[in-house]
């Protein structure tokens, strides 16, 4: 079961920048109020904190992270933008996945 919580953990970490981010550009883009610039410096705060529960060495967080990133970044061009995937978009998602797996979950040795 640590795999699943490493992988919850990761998919936590990607919403949080996800949201630090879409706030902004919900009041640049949109017309939103200048006061999303809160809830997205918190956001972006915990985002930064999560980072650093992951267990493993920075770097490899963050190589293994960009593969969930991507993931999350397409769950949410579908959920919140009303935009579905198209195949490359699964491709390319199962790709990362693949490397975010190799990364994270490959056995060390020292």
């Amino acid at each position: 079961m640590p795999e699943v919580k490493t992988i919850a953990l990761y998919i936590l970490t990607a919403v949080a920048e996800i949201v630090g981010c879409y706030l902004p550009y919900l009041w640049l883009r949109h017309g939103g109020s200048v006061w999303l610039l809160i809830p997205a410096a918190a956001s972006l705060a915990l985002f930064a904190w999560l980072l650093t529960m992951h267990p493993d060495a920075s770097g490899r967080v963050y190589a293994a992270y960009g593969g969930v990133y991507v993931s999350v970044a397409l769950a949410w061009l579908w959920l919140v933008d009303g935009v579905r995937p198209s195949m490359w978009d699964v491709l390319g998602v199962g790709v990362t996945l693949l490397g975010m797996g190799i990364i994270l979950f490959a056995p060390r040795h020292g």
